[in-house]
């Protein structure tokens, strides 16, 4: 879809969490977190329900109070500053339009509460649909519109005021998997157009990966590692990090020596000081391959089932010794339930967990 940008967002603001705590009952929500955002950055906040990222998000926006730390927007803390004077625009997992404006009032919507003229209002409104690709369903009721459009009018409204940050809040996680690779991609081309700092929370690790500057990964309330998507899949901090992001294999293992040895087979370790003794070896799909009988570190097993996924294939075998393994090999190397077959491992280095 192409679309002409609206008007520049005013600029970009850096923001800072700095030991940040946030209390429930019973519950510590927030545990001490800390992130940088810069100008113009997209951060995606990952992990389970309940690690504290949607918390996280409400008390940067100010719609949580945070119990220690501060908050800092372009070097002011606005711990005590209210929602509607922190220049922030959000975005949140429900629409929330109203069901009696049409499109373009909805989007004005936030406009007319800070009183600006009816003129400019609604040139602006104008903009910011045209922005988002929907112009031409301006006079429409949200009723009349699909989920995928309404979430576009919902952003649409929340960067309408040119906001200096942007928060989204699982923006696509009602949406039905083709319209929301889609928006993701469309949030992702407006960002960069408005070069708006932006924090995206989301519990699904692809929509991470493929839309963020960088990735923080979180648990307990607790940022686990925060790194660009490269940097979180291929050196992953942490077991929990490379289980959450991406795919692995848990593969019994002793370190011995700073390698773990797997099968007798020794690979190097991400991070040597990482664990000692019996452990779990976490490797990726894509780290083992089909390979002949003869080939010399060539496992045996049987194939329990495979799933074709376009571009390759994903193949879950049983190895003889009674582990389970899944392979990520070529879509035209089928194989079928029952089949024997032989995998080896590539050698890639791997993160471990005690076992």
């Amino acid at each position: 879809m192409t679309a002409t940008p609206a008007a520049p967002a005013r600029i970009s603001a850096t923001v800072s969490l700095r030991g940040v705590v946030k209390r429930f009952p019973g519950l510590t929500a927030l545990d001490g977190v800390s992130l940088d955002l810069a100008p113009g950055e997209f951060v995606a906040l990952l992990g389970p329900s309940g690690c504290g990222k949607t918390t996280a998000l409400r008390v940067l926006a100010g719609l949580e109070a945070a119990d220690e730390g501060s908050i800092l927007i372009d070097g002011d803390d606005v711990i005590g500053t209210p929602t509607n004077k922190r220049d922030i625009g959000m975005v949140f997992q429900s629409y929330s339009l109203f069901p009696h404006l049409t499109t373009i009032e909805n989007v004005e919507f936030g406009l007319r509460m800070r009183r600006v003229p009816a003129a400019d209002r609604r040139s602006r409104a104008a903009e910011a649909l045209e922005l988002v690709g929907l112009d031409h369903h301006a006079g429409r009721y949200a009723h009349q519109l699909s989920g995928g459009q309404q979430q576009r009018v919902a952003l649409a409204r929340a960067l309408v005021t040119r906001p200096r940050v942007l928060l989204l809040d699982e923006p696509l996680s009602a949406l039905d998997a083709k319209v929301r690779v889609q928006l993701r991609d469309e949030i992702r081309r407006i960002q960069t157009e408005l070069g708006i700092t932006t924090l995206f929370v989301t519990h699904d690790q692809e929509e991470a990966l493929a839309v963020a500057d960088r990735v923080a990964v979180m648990r307990d309330g607790r940022i686990e590692q925060i790194g660009s998507p490269e940097e979180l899949y291929a050196r992953p901090a942490s077991a929990f990090v490379a289980d959450f992001v991406g795919l692995s294999n848990r593969m019994p293992g002793c370190v011995v020596d700073d390698v773990v040895l797997i099968a007798g087979q020794p690979l190097p370790l991400l991070d040597p000081d990482s664990a000692s003794g019996d452990v779990h070896a976490l490797v990726r799909p894509e780290d083992v391959e089909l390979v002949d009988a003869h080939e010399a570190g060539a496992h045996a097993g049987r194939v329990l089932t495979t799933s074709f996924l376009g571009a390759f294939r994903r193949t879950r075998i049983l190895l003889d010794g009674g582990a389970e393994i899944i392979v990520q090999h070529a879509a035209g190397a089928a194989c079928h339930p029952g089949d024997r077959v032989h995998v080896r491992l590539t050698g890639r280095p791997v993160a471990v967990a005690p076992r």
